[in-house]
């Protein structure tokens, strides 16, 4: 078995990594392709962190044109397109492995399918609230296998026509990563020096992202974000956008603000960001993380806007649709009662069980490319 994984942001390398490591451990022939956000520097230069890590990147896309607004992501993708044709050509993998949502990854869907090179497809089914969904739902269309993360998604892919013996419920295998790490306790203190962060549970971590169909709101509500936060006394610790349309200008507005009280980081190394984030106070923005990993460590989240509007959300979640200063104080004030505190510390993570990876695998062990596989089917 021939197995392709595909990462360009760092959300999506949270999802493919623990699979990769039991790859690894089984020796089974993979390769690694990394594009996108992780190849450039003004994002971190995610590569190194997955190099340091211990993995081999055995091919890289640069695909990014700068400007990072509707037009460039369109002839981003078209960039991609060419060269993962070619890489698809040329390895001839039994399984492509791709994670989520994003533009790059709807790209390598559509030359997997016209290249009749078989799809599974992690996290699938799952809904949230700006264009990304609708590209997760098409990369569902071309996907010949779902790894789903749970029931809620099984049963929305069955209502979008998918054939049932497609669809698998897995969990979401970046919270492999979480089960890891907390057996393995690392320093957080070590992590603090590093970083110059401050104690635990007295900073913000922040997550903020443009939304793409949005964009003529992104500084308002930026500044309602900003503002809010500067009204409490703890320290923020802002981890910088992907490079989505409007990305530049929550950085630069977030650059031209910076104090000693808002610290600002292009990225961690994903075990760092793990750590940094079980032990902040809340998190909060509009980052997948507030939602799926962050109630595995049972700390609140403070979910803003739209951006993942639909998803199936765990009880740590305080939801604010629309941007409102009033309602973000009255979230943090809400975090701090000892009814809230008591209730997250009883949650479990709709999620998954931190096992999803090793399910993965033996699932796409088990399957044979039969036509069955590679012709699908509507059910509706």
């Amino acid at each position: 078995m021939k197995i392709l994984f595909l990462t360009g942001s760092r959300s999506d390398w949270g999802y493919i990594k623990p699979i990769i490591e039991i790859t690894k451990k089984l020796k089974i022939n993979h390769k690694l392709c990394v594009t996108n956000m992780l190849l450039l520097d003004s994002f971190g230069y995610g590569i190194n962190d997955i190099k340091r890590e211990g993995f081999v990147v055995h091919e890289e896309i640069y695909m990014s044109l700068d400007g990072f607004n509707e037009y460039t992501t369109v002839k981003s993708m078209g960039i991609f397109l060419i060269s993962f044709t070619d890489i698809i050509k040329s390895y001839k993998p039994d399984w492509v492995i791709l994670a989520g949502d994003r533009y790059e990854t709807m790209a390598a869907a559509m030359a997997c399918a016209y290249t009749n090179t078989p799809i599974a497809h992690i996290q699938a089914g799952e809904v949230s609230g700006n264009i990304d969904g609708q590209a997760r739902h098409a990369i569902g269309k071309f996907a010949h296998l779902h790894l789903a993360s749970n029931e809620d998604a099984k049963r929305r892919l069955v209502r979008l026509g998918e054939e049932k013996f497609r669809i698998k419920v897995v969990g979401a295998p970046q919270l492999d990563d979480i089960e890891k790490l907390k057996k393995k306790k690392l320093n957080f203190s070590l992590i603090r020096s590093n970083y110059n962060i401050p104690p635990k549970k007295k900073y913000f971590l922040v997550v903020f992202h443009s939304v793409t169909e949005d964009i003529k709101n992104v500084k308002k509500n930026f500044i309602c974000l900003f503002n809010s936060l500067n009204k409490n006394k703890l320290k923020k610790l802002w981890i910088l956008p992907n490079n989505d349309p409007g990305s530049s200008i929550i950085k630069n507005m977030l650059i031209s603000k910076r104090n000693e009280d808002n610290l600002i980081y292009e990225n961690f190394p994903r075990h760092h960001y793990l750590e940094i984030l079980s032990n902040a106070f809340c998190i909060i923005g509009n980052s997948s993380s507030g939602i799926i990993e962050s109630s595995s460590y049972k700390i609140p989240s403070i979910n803003l806007g739209r951006r993942q509007k639909n998803r199936l959300k765990p009880k740590n979640v305080i939801d604010i649709p629309i941007f409102s200063e009033n309602k973000i104080l009255k979230a943090i004030s809400k975090i701090k009662t000892k009814k809230f505190q008591k209730q997250i510390s009883m949650i479990n993570n709709p999620y998954g069980d931190g096992k999803s990876s090793a399910k993965i695998i033996k699932i796409l062990k088990s399957i044979k490319n039969e036509k069955n596989l590679m012709m699908k089917e509507m059910t509706y």
